[in-house]
């Protein structure tokens, strides 16, 4: 048994000074129970706490740390960074040179502008979706997150699943009504509804692939069928690739499945660790952002210079030759094996996988939608979430959320997660 003892004195004194002791809420495993372990530092597919404690990592900073931990290139980056400056609130170079990089990956993006969060970034591409159209009304999808937003707290996936919330209090009615919710993958209710309501429908915000419900998969030609639908009435298409961007591909999920959003969000890989979010696309919409236009969005450490470091150096590691092949093949190493596992000891364990994200739901499959998703057995997952902590596994405390492998992780740490979770497996199938 691992001690956690110094850990859980440092989340009693926490609880005093943050609510739940944690500055975002899924940290604070309430739905698995037990008490997070305190990270004191991290390197490769590895993190370590305050009592020692070692850990292989597939949370990766919730999908940032592609590369692994305190990659040698990145650190160096930021360090360099560092010593001209942490932040100046002023153009620099290397902003244009993560811009180029983006654009230069991610086709229907022909202009960008960089945030400090991926929240920041899809509320900004929503004000200007509706300044674009003239149009009140969101349509999102739902069990997908889009940051905590006003508008977009409405069946959120992820924190709000995992802690019982379906919306927010503090969200006026008023504001929560402009925004419809349908179910994803259900080409005919959105259909329906733009019959109904397509003249006031500014836009759809969409995750390519739900990230926030255990990675939910797009069924074919589901995707096209959203942008044939926003075209056929005068409305936007949002691609939320906050998580997806630069995670699944080089041009993230819209390259995988052959759509061409008007904008686009990104965030966590494109800062390589650091905060950061971006939203980008067509660029006469782009250019109604201010200063070239009148859709005001500003921020003083947007653009931040450690951040685009960080990001550039990230990325051109993705740009070598063979990197998004070894995160295939490692990827798909764990996948099946945590599969194959579950089938030995007749476990019904349904399995999802796009590039380096997974997803596992103790269910029979298939998962195609949120209400699939919170059919999972929820007891279950704290319990395998659990015994893997205890086993030095360090895994996402939520049913709802994704795991995700790094070019670290290598066959001997792959191999050691599947051992462990074929052991968890035979017990909890006893």
């Amino acid at each position: 048994m691992l001690k956690h003892d110094k850990s859980k004195e440092a989340m009693k004194q926490a609880r005093e000074l943050m609510p739940g002791g944690v500055s975002s809420p899924v940290r604070a495993f309430r739905a698995v129970g037990g008490e997070p372990p305190v990270i004191a530092r991290a390197k490769g597919p590895y993190l370590w706490d305050i009592d020692r404690n070692r850990y292989i990592d597939y949370v990766g900073t919730w999908g940032p740390a592609i590369l692994g931990h305190a990659d040698d290139t990145v650190v160096e980056a930021v360090c360099a960074a560092a010593k001209d400056g942490t932040s100046f609130g002023a153009p620099t170079l290397r902003e244009s040179r993560l811009a180029r990089m983006v654009i230069d990956a991610v086709p229907s993006v022909e202009q960008v502008r960089f945030v400090s969060s991926g929240t920041e970034a899809t509320m900004s591409a929503l004000r200007l979706a509706r300044a674009a159209t003239g149009r009140d009304l969101v349509v999102k999808l739902d069990g997908c997150y889009h940051g905590h937003g006003d508008s977009l707290l409405v069946k959120a996936g992820s924190g709000v699943e995992t802690l019982g919330l379906p919306d927010s209090p503090g969200v006026p009615a008023a504001l929560a009504s402009l925004t419809l919710t349908v179910p994803f993958n259900d080409l005919p209710a959105m259909e329906a509804l733009f019959e109904k309501k397509g003249s006031e429908i500014a836009c759809i915000i969409a995750e390519p692939i739900v990230g926030n419900m255990g990675v939910i998969l797009p069924d074919d030609g589901y995707l096209e069928g959203l942008e044939r639908i926003c075209d056929a009435h005068g409305a936007l298409l949002v691609i939320d690739e906050v998580m997806t961007g630069f995670r699944v591909a080089l041009g993230g999920a819209q390259s995988l499945y052959g759509v061409r959003p008007d904008l686009t969000t990104f965030g966590k890989v494109i800062g390589g660790g650091l905060p950061v979010g971006a939203y980008g696309g067509r660029a006469d919409l782009m250019e109604m952002v201010a200063p070239a236009g009148p859709v005001y969005q500003a921020g003083t450490l947007s653009g931040n210079p450690l951040a685009m470091a960080a990001g550039i150096a990230t990325l051109e590691r993705l740009m070598e030759a063979g990197s998004y092949d070894r995160l295939e093949t490692q990827s798909a190493r764990l996948a099946d094996g945590l599969l194959a596992a579950a089938r030995d000891v007749g476990l019904p364990v349904f399995g999802t996988r796009v590039g380096s994200m997974l997803g596992l739901f103790f269910r029979e499959g298939p998962v195609q939608n949120a209400d699939d998703a919170r059919g999972s057995d929820m007891d279950r997952f704290a319990r395998y979430h659990q015994a893997m902590l205890e086993r030095g596994i360090y895994l996402a405390p939520s049913q709802f959320e994704a795991a995700f492998v790094s070019l670290s992780h290598d066959d001997e740490v792959i191999d050691r997660t599947i051992g462990a979770a074929a052991e968890v497996f035979r017990e909890l199938a006893a």
